[in-house]
């Protein structure tokens, strides 16, 4: 669409409040603005730098790269469709819905950032905990939390001491005798009964009130155990346990006590960290006092935007389906005069706070907003580098085994450079040593489930292949076979190439694409490694041949030590530790691992 075609169009619309919408030839809908007067507003397109842009809008800036994403825009548009409102109030609130539900192109665009873990325990008569970022419906949910290593910390402190299960209802169900989680006293069993039902419920009850705020319902079983550690001279367990008890101690803290101004007033907190076209808003949410809440979402936005320019787009997409609070207070001040009269006549008092405690939540927030900073790069360099329209969302695949036993396949998956772990899956594959029969079957069954609509997960922009050409080619088989149209590339671990279908790429050892592509092969062969030996020790535990090596030790070397790669890894002193287990039978632990 040239100027000429704009301000044609231009001419037949409403002189009234409104939006307004550039479509491409496809109907694809590019951009969603927002006008006092639509006419005015669209005729201002054909003549960049004519018009007051307001900050939800690409600058009308008559040079520089936002002015650039202007042209682009008009010129890739067949039409324009518009929409008249009764009130400006009315376009700000349909705007934000409709960029949200096409996620234009050509907008500053908000998309929700699942990065902070949650805790649940599932509404089941003996419920299981685990940390998830989506939860169950039914489940008591406990978080966000910002710390995902302090979390698995506490997760394991919490199954070592109350042994709430952690396995699936699939695997819960029809049981008649206890798993190895129970052996190494990570379990108390209610699936068959090892633990009834009213006490299994009040262990529950307990990690409850941990997760309301009372510590020592954890705490203080930790420091009983770790007294007796040392009183015993397990000096070793008894470090492990102090470790533990630190980060068990210190959960709570920085969670709330924020105390705002007015604790009667409901507050949010919005800070935002700009990462060249991207950028993060971080959401704290202070109710009575105390900080309640923490989020984050990622907002895709021309290069050259201000904070201020999000922040101004972010509100009302955000608050536009949410009860507004009483108060935000922002890292930077609203560049869009309609937004602030939005919020104003809805009576929030909004404040951009320049120092005391108020200005301590906005830097608490700028850290959060700053999180991972700079992770994505790697993906539009990749995006770049591979002439695909993105890459923020890539799946690793990889396959282990030992001499053909033990087959298992792992599909790890990656979120803007960072690792999205609920998003993992790993799966048994027909016994064989026949690398590529093996990754085309794992790669059908991933194809054929999304094919067939039965993998809840969203298609990646990239799936990434450990091995060569025979991996690729077996790899793009089973997706063709399939009918799924998702781009496959390779790396190869000798001498870190890039295998795509038409051609092999070396990239410089420092560029981002490549570091990204590593960090996610190597994750999909550790995952693949750490699932293999997991089979195989659940399958036959070496420990079974071992002479002087009965049931009840076996038990005990496991609960020692958490598994057989643990028992193979401790030295003989630690495996005399271990009561029954003496000199004899130590050395021929050792030698037979």
């Amino acid at each position: 669409m040239d100027a000429e075609a704009v301000r044609d169009l231009a001419a037949d619309l409403p002189a009234k409040p409104g939006i307004y919408q550039f479509e491409a030839a496809d109907e694809t809908v590019l951009y969603v603005g927002k006008a006092v007067s639509v006419r005015d507003r669209v005729r201002s397109y054909a003549d960049p730098g004519d018009d007051g842009s307001k900050a939800s809008e690409p600058s009308a800036a008559p040079t520089g790269p936002r002015n650039q994403r202007i042209r682009q825009m008009v010129e890739r548009a067949v039409d324009i469709d518009v929409v008249v409102t009764d009130t400006e109030t009315q376009a700000l609130l349909l705007e934000a819905n409709l960029i949200k539900r096409h996620q234009p192109r050509y907008n500053v665009r908000l998309r929700d950032d699942k990065s902070y873990p949650l805790v649940q325990l599932t509404d089941h008569p003996a419920p299981r905990i685990e940390i998830t970022r989506d939860p169950a419906e039914g489940a008591d949910v406990f978080g966000p939390f910002t710390d995902k290593g302090h979390l698995e910390t506490v997760l394991k402190a919490i199954r070592e001491t109350y042994r709430l299960r952690g396995c699936s209802d699939h695997k819960y169900a029809g049981r008649d005798r206890p798993c190895l989680d129970y052996d190494i006293g990570l379990c108390s069993a209610p699936c068959t009964g090892e633990i009834d039902g009213e006490s299994y419920r009040a262990d529950v009850e307990a990690i409850r009130r941990f997760f309301g705020g009372e510590t020592g319902v954890l705490a203080e079983p930790i420091r009983e155990e770790m007294d007796r550690a040392a009183e015993s001279a397990a000096f070793e367990r008894a470090a492990n346990l102090r470790d533990r008890l630190s980060v068990v101690e210190s959960f709570h803290e920085g969670t709330g006590g924020a105390v705002v101004r007015d604790e009667s007033l409901r507050t949010d907190v919005l800070a935002v960290a700009l990462e060249g076209e991207s950028a993060t808003v971080a959401r704290l949410h202070s109710a009575e006092g105390s900080l309640v809440d923490r989020e984050r979402h990622e907002v895709e936005t021309p290069a050259d935007s201000r904070g201020g320019d999000v922040l101004a787009a972010f509100v009302p997409q955000y608050y536009a389906e949410r009860e507004l609070p009483d108060r935000i207070l922002l890292s930077d001040r609203l560049t869009d005069g309609e937004v602030q009269t939005w919020l104003a006549d809805a009576g929030v008092d909004v404040t951009v706070p320049g120092a005391g405690r108020e200005a301590t939540l906005v830097d608490l927030a700028l850290k959060n907003a700053r999180r991972n900073a700079g992770t994505r790069d790697g993906t539009a360099a990749l995006a770049e580098a591979l002439e695909l329209d993105a890459a923020d969302r890539i799946e690793g695949f990889d396959v282990s085994h030992t001499g053909g036993s033990g087959v298992v396949g792992s599909d790890v998956c990656f979120l803007d450079g960072a690792p999205e772990k609920p998003d993992y899956r790993r799966r048994n594959l027909t016994e064989g040593n026949d690398d590529y029969a093996a990754m085309q079957e794992l790669l059908a069954w991933r194809a054929e489930r999304a094919v067939d609509g039965r993998d809840d997960r969203s298609d990646p922009d990239l799936l990434l292949i450990d091995g060569g050409e025979g991996q690729l080619a077996a790899a793009r088989k089973a997706l063709e076979s399939a009918g799924w149209d998702v781009p496959a590339i390779a790396l190869a671990k000798a001498d870190e190439r890039v295998i795509t279908p038409e051609r092999t790429v070396e990239w410089d050892d420092d560029a981002p694409q490549l570091r990204l592509l590593q960090r996610v092969r190597d994750e999909a062969h550790r995952f693949a490694v750490q699932y293999h030996e997991t089979i195989r020790d659940e399958v036959s535990t070496a420990l079974d041949g071992v002479p002087g090596v009965g049931p009840e030790l076996r038990t005990r070397l496991l609960r020692r030590f958490g598994s057989v790669e643990g028992i193979r890894d401790a030295s003989e002193k630690e495996l005399r530790d271990v009561p029954g287990v003496g000199s004899e039978t130590a050395a021929t632990i050792r030698r037979q691992l």
